[in-house]
């Protein structure tokens, strides 16, 4: 059977507007809708960047206690969660080996 969720735990942690700390999560494979909706995005568009924190937004199905994971609180996430989400995303989704196939050729 496929596995498509992931459990993480953020090097930081999410720190919310009660004082409280979220470092355990789940994230979901990608659907290429994830990736496909935030091109619609008019934050996107005027910044391509910000298509990340859409993508995670709709991977991260959860963080901590939260009721939900929305761009919001990926904007609030440390610089290191977000880089190390990021890492998480592409090597659940099996990205990692496309990068390192393009360099070699």
């Amino acid at each position: 059977m496929l596995q498509t969720e992931f459990e993480f735990t953020l090097p930081k942690g999410y720190l919310d507007e009660d004082g409280n700390l979220h470092r355990i999560g789940v994230m979901r494979l990608s659907r290429a809708m994830d990736e496909i909706v935030p091109m619609r995005d008019p934050r996107v568009k005027s910044n391509p960047a910000y298509a990340t924190v859409i993508i995670l937004s709709r991977v991260i199905t959860r963080l901590g206690a939260l009721e939900e994971v929305s761009p919001t609180v990926v904007e609030g996430f440390f610089a290191c969660d977000l880089s190390y989400l990021q890492k998480f995303y592409r090597q659940i989704n099996e990205l990692e080996q496309e990068e390192e196939l393009k360099i070699k050729n």
